[in-house]
């Protein structure tokens, strides 16, 4: 039986083996591989090469910098025109207030001019004094101050109208001794002079 399965087995296995190559183990060849001159590898059709992303990339990021270079520009305009809004803004509301004060000062020099005046009615007068003060306590608040032209006071061109120049060796030349009517600042800017007489030396 055992000499059957050996003749078996070398009928079948020995065709299997004809065609193999016996290779030493001790010194191993390994396949030479032909070596390719340097060339640059062609890209598969439809692939991006890295030039080109490169150069896309470099453009993207111009494109950032010129978009953040603008948004800057876009703030600093804006916050520009913020400024200017705000301050055109405070000075319509300023100016609009003053000129509706401007309005009123011949109503309040009316006032005054009646108070000069004498009268058997104490009652009205005291009525009359009453309203003027009023009047004069609410524009106060609104920024009305009153400039000062007291009688011996230096003459201010800047403060003062010099309506008549009176010479006269009684006060010192240049000097306010009488005032005709009350002049007056709107929030530290002059809305209306006094207008006053002033002192001059005579002519020699």
């Amino acid at each position: 039986m055992w000499d059957k399965a050996k003749s078996l087995a070398a009928k079948h296995l020995k065709p299997a083996f004809v065609n193999l190559e016996v290779v030493s183990t001790e010194n191993p060849q390994t396949p030479e591989i032909s070596e390719a001159p340097d060339q640059e590898i062609p890209c598969p059709e439809g692939a991006v090469s890295l030039t080109d992303l490169a150069a896309e990339r470099d453009q993207l990021r111009a494109e950032v910098a010129d978009l953040q270079d603008r948004l800057l520009r876009r703030q600093a305009e804006f916050e520009n025109f913020r400024r200017r809004s705000e301050r055109d803004r405070s000075e319509f509301l300023q100016y609009a207030g003053m000129e509706m004060v401007r309005d009123i000062l011949p109503v309040l020099d009316d006032f005054e001019r009646a108070l000069k005046i004498e009268s058997s009615d104490a009652s009205y007068r005291k009525g009359m004094a009453l309203i003027y003060q009023r009047l004069v306590d609410t524009l106060k608040k609104m920024g009305l101050e009153p400039i000062e032209a007291a009688v011996g006071q230096d003459f201010d061109p800047n403060l003062h109208q010099a309506v008549v120049r009176f010479e006269t060796d009684d006060a010192p030349d240049n000097t306010i001794i009488e005032e005709f009517q009350r002049g007056y600042n709107f929030k530290g800017k002059l809305l209306r002079p006094a207008m006053v007489k002033v002192a001059v030396k005579p002519a020699s």
